[in-house]
């Protein structure tokens, strides 16, 4: 069985082999070709956490299918002792023997395939000249976040938007380091970000929205990453009632995010306004903007098939590059 370390990870899937293998893994998913049953979780009250249990089934011919799970922590006192507030593992099993294949670090994976999933997104839904980027939260996710827009769009200028000055700057260097060479800049309060942003990723564990709906340019499309459960809502009630709205999984979002419950709740909208998950938009069945004005919106809670199919991708290409450890269980 093969062990392989975040870096192994990142060396065998830069971001666009990420942005491609997600795609495929939506259509699948749209299309009744993999199997996703509602993660499981347990809470650990005295910690505020929360460690969700996520299978996935991929179908598919030789090469294609695949299976595996993904175990994640959600601890966010961490911070306090300088840990990361989120790790996680994948397995990958042989789809045709159930036979334990590899263990991949999933704390980098999962920032990957949520990154890619953002990517997907705005490639279909945003408008092709879109230039500016605001990115909301500096934690773990915003840097794939960025990176992810980049790949699928000529991104000028990025805006940081976070609470803290120090990890701002931080992600800023992040992103040199990472080699984007466009103008990077913190901005002072959301409102002046999304002043210019054609592209929004909302990527932060806030329970309440970061921005306040009416601060949105026409034409904006955004990727809301950070709230996975009911109590949590970083985007406005009032923008998913005005933009056209697609998500991960219909069946996932309702049940767990918080953005589409809360405005259910309250009366804003209904089941019927998504019009549409991420895998229609990208098999082309279901149109993801439809005039350059419109405000478009992709909210994701995360899936198991994402994380199955950017492992398997790494495993395939840890092996043909040699990287990762051996060993017998």
């Amino acid at each position: 069985m093969r062990v392989l370390s975040a870096d192994d990870v990142r060396r065998a899937v830069p971001m666009p082999a990420a942005i491609d293998a997600v795609e495929r893994a939506f259509i699948r998913l749209s299309a009744g070709q993999a199997e996703v049953p509602l993660r499981a979780h347990i809470a650990t009250p005295e910690r505020e956490a929360v460690s969700f249990f996520m299978p996935a089934r991929l179908g598919g011919g030789p090469g294609e299918a695949a299976l595996g799970l993904k175990v994640v922590s959600v601890f966010p006192q961490n911070a306090a002792r300088g840990e990361p507030s989120i790790f996680a593992l994948v397995a990958v099993l042989d789809p045709e023997s159930g036979r334990p294949l590899a263990v991949l670090d999933g704390t980098y994976l999962t920032a990957l395939r949520t990154g890619a999933a953002s990517g997907v997104a705005t490639r279909h839904m945003a408008r092709p000249d879109a230039s500016v980027l605001a990115v909301f939260g500096a934690g773990a996710q915003a840097l794939p976040q960025a990176l992810a827009v980049c790949a699928v769009r000529p991104i000028k200028r990025i805006w940081v938007v976070n609470r803290g000055a120090e990890r701002a700057a931080l992600l800023v260097e992040r992103l040199r380091t990472a080699g984007y060479g466009g103008e990077i800049l913190i901005a002072a309060t959301p409102a002046e970000a999304l002043a210019e942003a054609d592209v929004v990723c909302a990527a932060t564990a806030s329970p309440t929205p970061v921005f306040r709906d009416e601060w949105l340019r026409a034409g904006v499309h955004i990727n809301g990453v950070g709230s996975f459960k009911p109590s949590m809502a970083e985007l406005p009630a009032a923008t998913l009632a005005r933009a056209r709205l697609v998500v991960d999984q219909r069946q996932a979002a309702w049940a767990e995010a918080g953005e589409l419950i809360q405005a259910r709740d309250a009366g804003l909208i209904g089941e019927g306004h998504v019009v549409g998950e991420l895998g229609e938009v990208a098999a082309g069945s279901v149109v993801g903007r439809t005039s350059p004005s419109e405000i478009t919106l992709f909210k994701s809670v995360g899936n198991a098939a994402q994380d199955v199919a950017v492992a398997a991708l790494a495993l395939a290409r840890a092996e043909a590059l040699g990287l990762g450890s051996e060993v017998a269980l």
